[in-house]
């Protein structure tokens, strides 16, 4: 895994520098990879699974100038397949589940900063009540628009939106104060 990962990175970094054959390797050999997640995330007989990967596909090239070169390929790469995901079950109507035994793949391997990361936000939201913690994580952390956020928290999507903004403002200050 480590190794396909060095692989993928190094075709990644040749195709970002012009290299236009490193660039079709790259793309045929995440084709493959795209297809099992999507079937694993939307279910094996999902019909638009091709027109997903293809989407991502389409979104990896478009996006590749965004790629920062001394990230790892993988959770960038599975990060624009989960949103070209989630766009397209929005579109559908449908929410997407991810299998927690896959959340490292997904996101990345856990680090000791990462978790240390973790805990911290974990801290400073902690210290907002409770809706507007609420609102911020949804928004923020789970992915989901001002309007389904503020539907799952039963509040209009003004309000949510003003709340959104507030608790952002108010955690800057405290982690700055925390800082000082």
């Amino acid at each position: 895994m480590v190794e396909q990962e060095a692989e993928l990175k190094r075709l990644m970094l040749r195709g970002l520098d012009g290299d236009a054959e490193a660039w079709r390797a790259l793309l045929l050999a995440i084709r493959r990879p795209l297809q099992d997640f999507f079937r694993k995330r939307m279910g094996a007989g999902h019909a638009d699974i091709e027109d997903v990967v293809q989407d991502t596909l389409l979104a990896i090239h478009a996006k590749r100038a965004t790629f920062d070169r001394s990230q790892a390929f993988g959770p960038w790469c599975y990060a624009v397949a989960r949103y070209k995901m989630i766009d397209h079950l929005r579109r559908q109507g449908r929410r997407p589940t991810t299998v927690l035994d896959d959340a490292e793949r997904i996101a990345g391997p856990s680090t000791v900063e990462s978790g240390a990361i973790r805990r911290d936000l974990s801290r400073l939201l902690a210290r907002l009540p409770l809706r507007q913690r609420r609102l911020i994580e949804d928004t923020r952390l789970a992915g989901y628009s001002m309007a389904e956020a503020a539907e799952r928290q039963g509040v209009t999507e003004g309000a949510a939106k003003v709340s959104v903004h507030r608790g952002l403002k108010t955690l800057s200050e405290k982690a700055q104060r925390d800082a000082d």
